[in-house]
């Protein structure tokens, strides 16, 4: 089976759990997709209700995370952004999340489901939110079966929208051991930066967060056996339809 560099990718959706997840988890890799002609849309799962850092900030702060990751997205080349609606802090992989999960994927058809792990990371327990974790259940639910399954919310297929068999999935924050697959982002690190800073609702101290993240971009550059200086992001890559992948691609 070809990895994933190997195989043209034209049309990627990803998924996270709230707004600037996939600003701190694939900026940068979505950036360098976006230059080269890819279709990137996102679909952010919660209503982020439950994010910020003062009383001032709660009238209005569903519609402020939205505005906010819309425009983190412009920056990034992305454009269709679309939101679930789900209570922040309480997101489970149920039928009707799953559903609404099929239900976007069967629309796009992409080469590549983006998505948060389900998998807890122990060693920065930070990335395994209970919302991170139930999106990566969620979506692995929607990829295998539901989606190819032409007699799983055969409402989607009576409303146009057919059985899809998702070739990959590149899930990101989780165990480091699992982490398979490295995307040299050098040159983008400031368009990710610029992505995640404009999510100011959630970050009371952006200089020590910019500092946070380009040490995790230089790790993981050493990690992949990148040359000094460079950064990267680090991901798990999922082959799903082996003999479909080859044959797609």
């Amino acid at each position: 089976m070809p990895f994933p560099d190997s195989a043209p990718v034209r049309r990627v959706l990803c998924f996270a759990a709230h707004p600037d997840d996939i600003d701190f988890g694939a900026a940068g890799t979505i950036a360098s997709w976006t230059d080269a002609g890819v279709e990137v849309s996102y679909c952010i799962l919660t209503d982020g209700d439950a994010g910020g850092f003062s009383e001032q900030q709660r009238p209005g702060i569903m519609g402020l995370r939205r505005d906010e990751q819309r425009a983190a997205a412009r920056l990034v080349g992305v454009k269709d952004v679309s939101f679930l609606g789900q209570p922040d802090g309480f997101l489970e992989p149920s039928s009707e999340v799953v559903g609404g999960i099929v239900k976007r994927i069967r629309e796009v058809r992409p080469d590549v489901v983006m998505s948060m792990h389900p998998e807890r990371n122990w060693d920065r327990i930070q990335k395994s939110h209970p919302d991170h974790l139930a999106c990566g259940e969620a979506v692995t639910r929607a990829v295998y079966p539901a989606s190819e399954n032409p007699y799983a919310f055969p409402e989607l297929a009576a409303a146009g929208l057919p059985a899809y068999r998702v070739p990959w999935v590149w899930f990101f924050g989780g165990p480091g051991h699992l982490e398979n697959h490295f995307v040299d982002i050098t040159g983008f690190e400031d368009r990710k930066l610029a992505a995640i800073r404009v999510h100011a609702s959630q970050h009371p101290d952006i200089e020590a967060m910019d500092a946070t993240v380009r040490r995790m971009l230089a790790g993981n550059a050493r990690r992949a056996g990148l040359p000094g200086g460079s950064s990267a992001e680090a991901f798990h890559a999922v082959g799903i339809n082996t003999e479909d992948t080859i044959a797609g691609f």
